[in-house]
């Protein structure tokens, strides 16, 4: 049957096959697996059915150990069973893959495989994940481009069937899985008949049923384990042989050639390259160019991994190698070759080929960029046994110069680079583009999305390629056709028209008119359009979204002006395709939307301004980009001009080994986003005194800390800079406040403006564009140089919100989501005590928007104190600050026995006086600070030994606040066990969850924390049970204090419930709800703070603290902090996307879900209401 061409990316093509032969899918979310589920869930929903004429069950489990263990489960009781992950979760599902392995159970692990963490954590893509799992008895076969998952995907799970060994299907994570290629597709009545439903019929018998029961899982001794576990041999011989019968049957069906090993390249090769994954695109598209050149390469791709067949591996060698490199995209420390390597040395012992030359190499860990200079340098080697490419290793001197570039791309290839910024809608719009192409046009086309680790407003890069051949350059674009630049400020930070070929394009968004353009970018790109002859044009598309009722997201009108300019498609008809995909895209979020959609398409292609080159701009002098940073400690200045500066300069791929020779740990310095000035908001705040009541409320809800309060006094008010406003203190004569706004770090989410309360009656904080408040900066700065000052924090309680906010925030700029629900409760929290913090971060949102290179958003004083940050994983994070607070008790206990011989051995009154206070402040974690600064001035003037030992460790004296944070995927499931465990050990630990209701990064899918009726990924229907009850679970304890706080609906509440939380000598539980750009918010991520009061008003979500110390006292430990509901609760969930889309596309199940959610909450805040009344 013929298969259909589609437009779509790995992990769609993946989920396609699977679903063909699959009756139970058990997931859990993890970057870059999760699409694979997601698609599968959706398919489901929509009744779409595999090969045996059913849809497909699909269940989330709360791990990826809880998915495996599912995923055996479901096998022995007879289902044929899939699942989807990478990285950690694969390792978590090792235990389990011995078992199914062990049991010769058919199911299928399909993998977008991906780095692991180690010194640091990476979501991009090698093969570090699947190697860990070569020894667990899973057949391992790997597909190297979008196409091949579509038809290997479909091997895997044939094999499986027939064979009884399960299967792992791997592809290279992000490279693979999220390049977008026009592919074929396979039909499934083509799967359906190869297919031996013979063997899925003696699967099913086999399966255990009380009908016929049998044991499965005994406890075998030492007289016949080895026997039985060597019983299995045959079925692992028989694999090779049965994998390549269905490939024969894949390329009979579809005229392809695949083999276990496939060889291309030169029939008389004397140097070959042995590798897997998508580097195999970019090694074949090099011989082709090679080879034509006269030159004598090839390459085998390894598709079956495991078993590995050495006949067919040799079946394949030229006869005429004599220099074999084999390629590994991971790193075994301490081994003598990586693990391909290793198994081609053995393949090849007491064989013609034993005395070849094997040369072992390393490339592309966690998603380095692998070119055809790689390639070159590869087959020129001859002389490093043990290399590695794509880097400059001077330390080890392992690298590989590039020393040949070419342009290996078939010819008639066009290619596009855009430049935008995360959740501007430029790769959903670049989506949209390759697929126009790609399905109304007959040539190839593909597209890949770089990104940097921030959140929505970090760099991304779209790549974009099509011709009339197919496309293997499985790499990043270099030197591009049309190149555009979405983001304005990025022309001062980043070469970009530098990425044009001689002749071509470039588009720049920006509100600069033609006249004036010229004044604003730098010297180099004005020389380089003139010197190759590049075409230049501006379009406003920030006053077209402003106009349109866009704001930000003028993706479709860039969109437009991009197909005007390229020229791919006649314009009237790519309009008309923009069109119905803007309408399959924003259908869901109202006709209004839509309509918005199609004026920005229409005004995109008419509003494009051609601006001349001149040709005087060929005499510009190039201008440096960013500035050496001057001011700091020598260990920040270091690594902020030799490696942030560099990376935030997307050069970081030029950095050779020993720049980091001083944090191989993975050790970064703190505080060193304030450096980075990334200038991204369109609008930022302009504060005006007349009319403030000076509450700090703005500085408060401001997820980036870039709005900031400043007290002057006289001579202070004296030095500032002229023009800086700011209005006599109320309540403090003699002092002076200000208003300050970091415009170069502002993310333009508008919180503040919101929240203004002096902005009923005034503009007393109105945003207002960058442009105009750029001045603003120096203000901010100087506000920085003004010291805190006692008296202003002993007039003004930490615990407040207008005193908080005269403490240093101690998160700072960070990589988060503008508008972001979680930032603001972190920031309070270091207001504090940030000073003496240590902070264990489970992965997710919070971890990446604080510890995300190059930067370091968790700051420290003018002392330099601050919090100490660490991350160890998803699932252990409860345990790991568990263990630091076991670190710090055991510190602290040592010092403790050494003040012990001291104090008995000294006559000195002022060191019995620090000693005694140190102790008697012991557990009281500010009043301990103070003690311990006057015990260490103490015995800095004693001269005994002990004295001398314990100021040699005199960092450990002072009581720390150990905060344990994490989002809610984290604390309602993968790691809810250990949170569990570490709240009932009865420790002085402090829990905070940012409760998002969805896992967050890994883009919004359903956790125990999502509510009844929500649609979430992995919950397309809607979810259909209710939320968990984190908080009644902890209170249940009766020793932990737990709050429910909402920053917006009462900022009271909020920072006495963190205050009272810390000051609690024992273990404490806060969960604050944090709206997210995954809620689909209706009013915009400008509204969170309102959104969250409105949470609480409709009764959605409540306020309320236990504190067990007033137990002891004899009183009623909770306290209900929220009133009976005065909103109506489904009309606050209707202002947002999630509940809204089910009630457009199921409203009978939509009705039914809300109103029981309705009810539960009502009945939960009932029962608040009795237990307050006890």
């Amino acid at each position: 049957m013929a298969r259909k061409m589609k437009t779509m990316d790995g992990n769609t093509a993946a989920a396609h096959v699977s679903y063909a032969f699959t009756e139970v899918a058990t997931i859990y979310p993890i970057t870059p697996s999760s699409p694979m589920a997601d698609y599968t869930d959706q398919w489901a929903t929509q009744g779409r059915k595999n090969i045996f004429g059913n849809t497909v069950k699909l269940v989330e489990l709360e791990s990826e150990g809880g998915a495996s263990g599912a995923f055996h489960g479901s096998l022995s009781a007879g289902a044929l069973t899939t699942t989807y992950t990478a990285s950690q979760g694969l390792l978590l599902m090792i235990p389990n893959m011995y078992k199914v392995a062990g049991e010769l159970l058919p199911g299928v692990i399909d993998v977008s495989a991906r780095a692991l963490a180690s010194h640091a954590l990476s979501i991009f893509g090698d093969h570090q994940d699947i190697y860990a799992c070569r020894q667990t008895g899973f057949a391992m076969i790997c597909s190297n481009s979008v196409q091949e998952v579509m038809d290997l995907g479909a091997v895997a799970h044939l094999a499986a069937i027939e064979g009884r060994v399960p299967f792992l299907h791997f592809f290279d994570g992000f490279r693979t899985s999220h390049e977008i290629q026009k592919i074929e597709t396979w039909d499934y009545e083509d799967l359906k008949e190869m297919c031996d439903m013979d063997a899925v019929a003696a699967f099913k018998k086999r399966a255990l049923n009380p009908e016929h029961p049998v044991l499965h899982g005994s406890a075998q001794n030492p007289d016949i384990f080895f026997q039985v576990r060597e019983a299995c041999n045959p079925y692992y011989d028989a694999v090779p042989d049965m994998v390549e019968k269905y490939m024969d049957k894949v390329n009979a069906k579809i005229g392809t050639d695949y083999k276990p090993f496939n060889y291309v390249g030169a029939p008389d090769a004397t140097k070959v390259i042995i590798a897997m994954g998508s580097v195999c695109e970019t090694i074949d598209e090099t011989i082709d160019y090679m080879v034509a050149k006269g030159e004598k390469v090839g390459a085998i791709k390894v598709r079956l991994y495991r078993p590995f067949s050495a006949k067919h591996l040799l079946a394949v060698m030229p006869k005429t190698v004599k220099t074999i490199s084999v390629i590994d995209r991971t790193k075994e420390p301490g081994s003598v070759g990586e693990p391909l390597y290793l198994d081609v040395v053995a393949a090849l012992k007491g064989t013609e080929f034993e005395n070849t030359t094997v040369l072992n190499g390393r490339y592309g860990l966690g998603s380095k960029n692998t070119t055809p200079a790689d390639i070159f340098a590869i087959y020129a080697n001859e002389s490093k046994k043990n290399f590695t490419v794509g880097i400059v290793d001077d330390v080890t001197n392992t690298s590989l110069d590039r020393t040949e570039t070419a342009n290996t791309a078939p010819d008639g290839t066009t290619s596009c680079k855009f430049w935008g910024l995360g959740a501007d809608g430029t790769v959903g719009a670049n989506k949209n583009s390759i697929k126009i192409i790609g399905d109304h046009t007959d040539m190839y086309a593909q597209a890949y999305f770089d990104y940097d680790s921030k959140k929505s407003g970090g760099v991304t890069t779209s790549h974009l390629r099509f011709g009339k051949s197919p496309i293997k350059s499985t790499y990043l674009i270099e030197k591009a056709d049309f190149v555009a630049c979405h983001c304005p400020a990025y022309m001062n930070k980043y070469d970009m028209v530098q990425d044009v070929k001689d002749g071509g394009t470039f588009l720049l968004n920006c509100e600069w008119t033609a006249d004036e353009v010229a004044d604003h970018i730098p010297g180099q790109a004005k020389k380089y359009m003139a010197e190759h002859n590049v075409k230049f044009y501006i379009i406003d598309g920030i006053k077209l979204g402003k106009e349109i009722g866009l704001g930000g997201r003028i993706n479709t009108v860039l969109q437009s002006a991009f197909f005007k300019l390229a020229n791919i498609i006649p314009e009237d008809e790519a309009i008309q395709y923009m069109k119905e995909k803007a309408l399959a895209s924003y259908a869901k979020k109202g006709d209004d939307i839509v309509q918005m959609n199609y004026q920005a398409i229409e005004r995109g292609a008419g509003e494009v301004v051609e601006v001349p080159v001149p040709a005087e701009w060929k005499n510009c002098a190039d201008e440096e980009l960013g500035s050496k940073a001057t001011e700091g400690t020598p260990e920040v200045l270091d690594f902020v001009n030799n490696i942030q500066k560099p990376i935030n300069a997307c050069q970081g791929d030029k950095l050779p080994v020993s720049t980091f020779k001083n944090i191989i740990d993975g050790t970064f310095p703190q505080g060193t986003a304030a450096y980075e000035k990334r200038g991204v908001a369109v609008d930022v705040p302009c504060w005006n005194p007349e009319g403030c009541i000076q509450c700090n409320q703005c500085s408060y809800v401001c997820p980036h800390a870039v709005v900031r309060p400043v007290v002057m006094t006289e001579e202070e008010k004296a030095k500032a800079p002229e023009g800086m406003k700011m209005a006599p203190m109320t309540g403090m004569p003699g002092y002076y406040f200000s208003i300050t706004v970091s415009a170069l770090d502002c993310t333009g989410c508008g919180a503040c403006a919101n929240v203004c309360p002096g902005n009923n009656k005034n503009d007393v904080l109105r945003m207002r564009s960058l442009e105009s408040q750029l001045e603003e900066q120096k203000y901010f700065d100087f506000g920085r140089t003004i010291p805190e000052k006692p008296e202003i924090l002993e007039k003004f309680k930490k615990a407040t919100v207008k005193g908080s906010q005269f403490r240093q925030p101690l998160l700072e700029f960070s990589g988060a989501c503008a508008g972001c629900g979680e930032t603001p409760y972190a920031k309070l929290i270091t207001q504090i005590c940030g000073d003496r913090m240590l902070i264990a971060n489970a992965t997710g949102c919070s971890s990446i928007w604080a510890g995300s290179s190059p930067s370091t958003p968790y700051t420290v004083n003018k002392e330099g104190k601050g919090p100490a940050w660490g991350n160890s994983l998803f699932e252990d994070n409860a345990e790991y600050g568990f263990g630091m607070k076991l670190a710090q008790d055991s510190n602290r206990a040592a010092l403790r026995n050494k003040l012990d011989d001291i104090l008995a051995n000294t006559d000195k009154e002022d060191i019995k006086a620090a000693i005694g206070e140190y102790y008697d402040t012991f557990e009281d974690g500010d009043a301990n600070s103070i003690a311990t600064d006057k015990l260490i001035s103490v015995l800095s003037g004693c001269d005994c030994d002990k004295a001398k030992e314990v100021l040699a460790e005199k960092e450990f004296l002072s009581k720390k606040s150990q905060w344990i944070l994490g989002g809610d995927g984290w604390a309602y499931d993968i790691g809810y066990g250990g949170l569990d465990h570490v709240l009932a050990a009865n420790r002085d630990v402090n829990v905070f969850v940012f409760d998002t209701e969805v896992y967050s990064n890994t883009g919004g899918q359903a956790s125990k924390a999502t509510n009844l009726g929500a649609i979430a990924q992995f919950a397309a229907a809607g979810k259909d049970v209710k939320k968990k009850d984190l908080a009644a679970i902890a209170m249940s304890y009766g020793y932990i204090y737990v709050a429910q706080i909402a920053m917006g609906a009462d900022m009271n509440q909020c920072v006495k419930a963190i205050q009272e939380a810390e000051s609690y000598n024992g273990p404490s539980l806060i969960i604050g709800y944090a709206p997210c750009i995954n809620h689909g918010i209706r009013k915009g991520m400008s509204k969170a703070m309102e959104e969250e009061k409105l949470a609480v008003q409709s009764g959605y979500w409540h306020l309320f603290r236990f504190d067990p110390r007033k137990a002891a006292n004899g009183e009623n430990p909770f306290m209900l902090d929220s009133k009976a509901p005065t909103k109506d609760y489904q009309e606050f969930i209707m202002g947002e996307s999630r509940y809204i889309n089910l009630k457009k596309q199921n409203p009978e199940r939509a009705e039914k879900l809300f109103s029981a959610a309705e009810a539960d909450a009502k009945a939960k805040y009932e029962a608040l209401v009795k237990r307050a009344e006890q």
